[in-house]
This record gives C-alpha cells, structure tokens and sequence, in this order.
C-alpha cells in the first residue's frame, strides 16, 4: 500500500472523533449538561446536551423538564411525573415534532432530515435491548421496570446525545471455499448510497445496514434490511448470517451533534455453489458493485465510504487475519478505538 495513502488509524479517528474531558467540555468551549431518566441524582444518564438544547428546554413546559444548576455536576431530566415509557415517549415525539415545525435545527430535524422512526432509548446503554417488540413495530407500555425506557424520533437523537444502535452485515463470495478459503479469494458486495439519502448521500456502504427501530429485535432487523437494501431472500439471511461482535463508536458532527453508536455486526459467506445477486430494492441504494478485498481497502482509505462502514470494514479484516498486529503499527489503537464506551462513566 502507497505510503501516501491514508492511514487505517485516521480512517478510525474520521468516525470515533469525540472524546468526553473531565469538564464535559468541547474544544469549542460548550460545557455538556449530563441528562437523566428523572430528578434523582442516581437517576441513569441517558445523553448529553448543548448549552442551545438546554435553553430551548427551559422555555418548555416547566411540569415535563427539572433542572439542577447550583450542583457540582448539573444537569437536567425529565420530570418525576413522567415514570412510564410510554408517558416519557408522548412527550419526546410531542416535543420534537413541533421543534421541527417551528424550524428549530433545520439541519437535523428539519422536514428533509426527519426519519419518521422511533428509536428505543435505555437506561443503561450497555444492558439488555428489552425494549417490547410488536408486529407493527410500534411500542407502548406502562411497564417502568426494565431497561427500556422510552422511544423517540431517529432524527433527534443527536441533539439529545444518547447513544442509538444499528445493525451492519458484510455479503462476501469466496471462490476458493472450504479449508484452504483465505481474504484473497472474497469479493464484497459494495452499495453506493443513493443521492436522495438523508445522511451521507452518494457514499459506499456496507452491503446492508440500518438502525434498529423500536418494536424489532436485532437479528429481525438484519433481516428486514437485507430484503428492503439488497433483495437478499429471508431464508438465505436465516440459514447463513453470522453474528460476529459490535462496533462501537463516538462520532461528533460538523455541526458539533453527538452520536455515540453501537453497531451489531454480521457476516454473510456465500460460496460460488449459492447464486446471489444483491440489488437495490427500497430506493435507499443507488447500486451494488463487486469488489475485491484490495479494491475496498484502497476504498476505506481514500474516505469513500460512510465513516461508520469503513469501521466495519476494518473490523471485518482484523477478525479475519488480514489486518494484524504484524502488519498494522496501529493495531492496538485501532483495536480498542472500534470498541470504545463513549467514556460513559464521565457522563
């Protein structure tokens, strides 16, 4: 590899490019406000705000939002009041539907950049995804004893700072198959994003991906973007995706929104004996190539890919030997930096 080109490390950094000082301090100088489940001060930290989201909030209604400022470490929850899910989830999606009609950040929940998806939120975002499932994927529940705690709408996330989780599986072809298969013989089926995307329009993607809505349990949701991204038959995802760990990151934006995210990662195999061919189904897809190993690293590289993907891409070549210790002089950062916890415990 030409030593011009960009390191694996930055590729990493491009997308884990936030870290949370002791002060809870950007290097803009915004001082972070932790936010809570509800006014106690073991209440769990669901996210972090901007000094611009906690203003907005104290012009809110007074009997939804608690505030403590005079505090070593304040911050701001939701209202006692609030103590069910689905109590909690009315006012979040009353909330920022009418921050988004009033024209409140445009560039993050504006008309063009609403998703129309509910995102579960949990107290601990390290705990188990107990968020109820149901066949319209649509969750309601006065139940306050598990990890879930409410929804929300997908766009506002990031201006909330809690952390959301997707779902990303790798479709390779190995030519070789059996014992003697090795990363020289897979090709990969890479997605362009199609123009009309709300985020990163134009950028290659992994081979299927998205964020895990409420009412749909993980591996549900593979499935479901395999058939909506790539056409990828719901018995073929079943009998052969291979769950192979989490991807975890923190990324800011250019508009200084947190995104602290968790991607659960698949693999797909299809040896030459399974004809398949991946194509755009949803819209959401431009179109799929089939590229060879060496091809989509020059790629991850050269900052083609949606910076999330690329993670996932290395992460693919280290689980199969292809980067390694040996070969990688920033195998251990890049390592731990796919692997990170959002400095949680700093929240």
């Amino acid at each position: 590899m030409s030593q011009t080109q960009p390191s694996l490390l930055s590729v990493v950094i491009n997308c884990d490019n936030f870290v949370v000082s002791n002060t809870k301090t950007t290097p803009e100088g915004e001082k972070l406000i932790s936010w809570r489940l509800s006014p106690e001060p073991s209440s769990p930290v669901l996210g972090l705000l901007r000094p611009s989201v906690v203003a907005q909030l104290k012009l809110e209604t007074s009997e939804l939002w608690y505030f403590v400022e005079n505090a070593a470490s304040p911050y701001v929850s939701l209202s006692a009041s609030l103590d069910t899910p689905s109590k909690r989830t009315r006012a979040m999606k009353e909330l920022c539907e009418r921050w988004r009609d009033i024209g409140l950040w445009p560039n993050q929940i504006g008309p063009r950049k609403w998703r129309a998806e509910m995102y579960p939120i949990f107290r601990n975002p390290f705990g188990k995804h107990d968020a109820p499932v149901s066949e319209k994927g649509e969750v309601e529940t006065g139940d306050d004893s598990t990890n879930y705690a409410f929804m929300m709408e997908r766009a506002a996330c990031a201006l909330f700072g809690v952390v959301t989780y997707g779902v990303h599986m790798t479709v390779y072809e190995d030519s070789a198959e059996g014992a003697s298969s090795d990363t020289q013989s897979y090709r990969f089926w890479v997605p362009k994003r199609a123009q009309t995307k709300q985020t990163w329009p134009g950028f290659l993607d992994n081979s299927v991906a998205g964020g895990i809505p409420s009412g749909l349990g993980i591996f549900e949701s593979v499935v479901k973007e395999s058939y909506e991204e790539a056409s990828i038959p719901e018995d073929i995802v079943r009998q052969r995706a291979r769950a192979t760990g989490v991807v975890s990151y923190f990324h800011r934006t250019t508009d200084g929104w947190l995104q602290p995210e968790v991607e659960y990662v698949y693999e797909l195999r299809i040896p030459s004996s399974v004809p398949l061919q991946l194509k755009p189904s949803d819209g959401e897809v431009e179109s799929f190539e089939l590229l060879e190993l060496s091809e989509v690293e020059a790629r991850v590289r050269a900052g083609l890919f949606k910076p999330n993907c690329a993670l996932v891409f290395i992460d693919f070549m280290i689980n199969h030997g292809y980067i390694t210790a040996d070969n990688e002089p920033d195998f251990l950062e890049i390592v731990t930096r796919l692997h990170g916890r959002f400095d949680y415990e700093k929240w």
